[in-house]
């Protein structure tokens, strides 16, 4: 019995070690994919302005101190750019310098999330707000057809409709251009760029606990 006992047990001990190892690599690839999972759940929220999802992925309080820091940052670069230059653009961007608090107000919400996850940042400009998603479900407007007699007047109006409408555009000119990696074992980083001569930024994820990570920072200074 003793000998049978001792066999049972040593037989058992390898597969027990085996399913050991396979937690352990189980646990070591879900932790390393963590972050990726993280940006696709929040970047899904952001579009769709669920805010009660949005809110377990972002530390907006870090988030709101980060971008007060880059803006102002961007700003006192600019007012050094163009201090002996074109002195309008100096008062410009000093008078941003004044506005940072609503600015950092308007991008701390699910809507900045959204603009920042999808390439469009915030560029220091005075009164400077996320695009507003066009509301979902809603048909767009039908345009009335030019009266009899006036097809010029019609067209110049469509075409000014059409203008407008594509300024209002919630959309950047063209996809960005992204690139995201670990940058320390605590800190993820997603690059955009949306051309060679474009400024570059960076949305920052950091983790909490084990598996957990919140869009914590961005840097707008690359």
């Amino acid at each position: 019995m003793a000998v049978s006992t001792r066999t049972k047990r040593s037989a058992i001990r390898p597969l027990i070690i085996s399913l050991i190892l396979i937690a352990v690599i189980a646990a070591l690839g879900f932790g390393y994919a963590s972050p990726y999972m993280a940006l696709n759940n929040l970047k899904r929220a952001a579009d769709a302005r669920d805010t009660q999802t949005v809110n377990e992925y972002v530390d907006f309080p870090a988030l709101r101190e980060s971008l007060k820091q880059q803006v102002t940052g961007l700003l006192t670069r600019r007012i050094d750019a163009h201090g002996n230059g074109n002195p309008f653009a100096a008062i410009g961007a000093m008078i941003g310098v004044a506005l940072i608090g609503p600015l950092v107000d308007a991008y701390a919400t699910p809507d900045g999330v959204a603009a920042i996850l999808n390439g469009m940042p915030p560029r220091g400009n005075p009164g400077e707000r996320p695009p507003v998603p066009p509301a979902a479900g809603s048909p767009a407007p039908e345009q009335a057809p030019p009266a009899p007699g006036n097809t010029a007047n019609g067209a110049t109006s469509n075409t000014t409709s059409n203008t407008t409408s594509n300024e209002n555009s919630a959309t950047p000119p063209q996809p960005p251009q992204t690139t995201a990696g670990y940058r320390g074992l605590n800190e993820f980083v997603i690059t955009y760029q949306h051309g060679a001569g474009d400024a570059r930024y960076s949305a920052i994820l950091r983790r909490e606990g084990l598996f957990t990570w919140k869009l914590a920072a961005v840097n707008l200074n690359e």
